[in-house]
């Protein structure tokens, strides 16, 4: 309550086409349960891995449908992705729940847009797309943590523009004195 006192945001009104508004929030709600379940999935198969378990994925999927508060139509489509490839690496990879995402990523980006203009947190919405950018990204900006690293350690960082396994330091500041870069590398 405190907070909600001292850190305001006074937030323009809506004033977009309200029916809009829902069939994107619609769509953003569609694509954050498909991207809930991938997830959820990932960790499966991972745990799978790790522990030499032979999961059926799409027999959990049917047996959630039968057995538990989640009875979804939806999870049939997880059975027929799995049934399409056993080896699925990840939900998002199936062409029906691709071409979902696809159909969903422009209403869904335009809500979290809208929540952050307008001070709404939507944090389960917002974290999934950002999975998804995360996971359909070639190259991540680990390299700010390498330079982060290396400005702070002199621990050394790798260039995109180089080949793999060359190794750089920067005298970041241009100051200090004259610590060099280990051969420790993570």
């Amino acid at each position: 309550m405190k907070a909600s006192e001292k850190l305001k945001w006074k937030a323009a009104p809506f004033t977009g086409d309200r029916k809009a508004i829902l069939t994107d929030l619609h769509d953003a709600l569609y694509a954050s349960k498909i991207v809930s379940y991938a997830q959820g999935y990932s960790l499966m198969k991972a745990a799978g891995e790790e522990y030499k378990w032979n999961l059926n994925y799409g027999g959990i999927a049917l047996m959630w449908r039968g057995g538990c508060i989640i009875r979804s139509i939806f999870l049939g489509k997880i059975k027929e992705a799995f049934d399409h490839d056993s080896g699925l690496a990840n939900l998002l990879l199936d062409p029906f729940f691709n071409s979902k995402i696809d159909l969903a990523q422009a209403g869904w980006r335009r809500i979290v847009a809208a929540a952050v203009t307008h001070g709404l947190p939507v944090p389960a919405i917002s974290s999934a797309l950002a999975y998804l950018d995360g996971y359909r990204c070639a190259s991540l900006p680990a390299n700010l943590l390498q330079a982060q690293r290396d400005y702070f350690g002199a621990h050394t960082y790798e260039r995109t523009d180089k080949p793999r396994g060359e190794f750089f330091h920067t005298n970041w500041t241009g100051r200090g004195g004259a610590t060099a870069s280990s051969t420790y590398n993570v």
